[in-house]
């Protein structure tokens, strides 16, 4: 059964383009399109809907624990009012079943936000309560994300990065932390279902552009974020995939800990890297990554034209022995795409 959003209505009144994402019927582009999307966000603000992601309600005396053990970050470092980035690994091979945001509510409450397609597997692993279609969650983000939702939200605009805080809008309680996805400033804010179209409105109308889920990719390519299903997911690791700061090896035991640790003792056998192209025309996932001198030294997991650097950029996972600066071509559709491997982020927060 497909999901739809509580903003459903207001994304198809406003002409939005939609597809199927996760399960769920969600906005692609609007009428502007993705590329004016994009770079509003990069330049002023944009609005996302991301409903489609989960939340599972962790709680009570055992939840710290609960928590504490399954994930791979330490918990311990920080408190109440935080949020953290963390993974959930399959115990058997340390592959990335779900990378997470926990956001610490409160001492005894956390609310666990899984990627749309995987939200039965966390709970399966930690437990809680799947509280998804009790709320919408809008991403508010660009550099002038937080002057524009001051007008609407000012405790909201205020939520510091990775800080998590209880707000009130117009009567109605807001969760929102200091994140997102786009590499921008900006927060994630969790609104009650039934007020969700309102908030949507007061945002927009403070000059916040709607933003579908295209802009949110080629936002997060930008910034070298990795996306579950291409650089994260069966088989990948967090240290095959550059994330090895997400662990832990300090707080004791975690799930999938002994897997990854045999890992780390013997090296890992593929490195995720970026790769800069040339032209417009992009790569994609799936295509073969060639050395200088034919070689193939790896695959494609995501890649797009980027509209701030007008030319392709891509991830990939390449062989361990590519540095920074080695040039490389990419097959596509039987033609060879210059490039070279070079530091991610593509673009830098401003």
């Amino acid at each position: 059964m497909t999901e739809l959003s509580p903003l459903d209505a207001v994304h198809r009144s406003l002409g939005a383009k939609m597809a199927l994402f996760g399960g769920w019927d969600m906005p692609i582009a609007y009428p502007s399109g993705t590329i004016a999307e994009h770079l509003a966000c990069r330049h002023d603000a944009a609005v996302f809907d991301v409903s489609h992601l989960g939340t599972v309600r962790v709680s009570g005396p055992g939840a710290f624990e609960r928590l504490q053990t399954t994930l791979t970050n330490d918990l311990g470092k920080i408190a109440p009012g935080s949020a953290q980035y963390t993974h959930l690994l399959d115990e058997h091979d340390a592959s990335v079943t779900d990378d997470i945001i926990v956001w610490w509510i409160d001492e005894q409450i956390f609310d666990v936000m899984p990627n749309a397609t995987n939200t039965e597997r966390v709970i399966a692993a930690i437990g809680g309560s799947k509280t998804t279609a009790e709320r919408a969650i809008l991403a508010v983000q660009g550099p002038r994300a937080r002057a524009r939702l001051d007008g609407v939200v000012p405790d909201a605009a205020a939520v510091g990065r990775f800080r998590v805080a209880s707000v009130e809008w117009n009567g109605v309680p807001l969760t929102v932390a200091g994140t997102g996805y786009t590499g921008e400033d900006g927060v994630e804010i969790a609104v009650p279902a039934k007020a969700a179209p309102s908030l949507w409105a007061a945002i927009v109308d403070a000059g916040v552009t709607p933003a579908g889920l295209g802009a949110r990719d080629t936002l997060r390519l930008e910034a070298g974020l990795p996306l579950h299903g291409h650089e994260l997911g069966a088989g990948i690791t967090p240290l095959q995939a550059g994330l090895g700061w997400v662990v832990s090896w300090t707080k004791g035991p975690f799930r999938g800990r002994e897997a990854l640790d045999a890992e780390r003792q013997r090296g890992i056998k593929r490195r995720l890297r970026g790769i800069s192209t040339e032209g417009r025309r992009p790569a994609r996932d799936g295509c073969t990554v060639f050395a200088s001198d034919a070689t193939p030294i790896g695959i494609v997991t995501s890649g797009n034209y980027s509209p701030v650097l007008n030319h392709g950029i891509a991830l990939a996972f390449v062989d361990p022995a590519s540095a920074l600066g080695d040039a490389v071509s990419i097959e596509v559709r039987g033609t060879a795409l210059a490039g070279t491997i070079v530091k991610t982020p593509f673009v830098s927060k401003r």
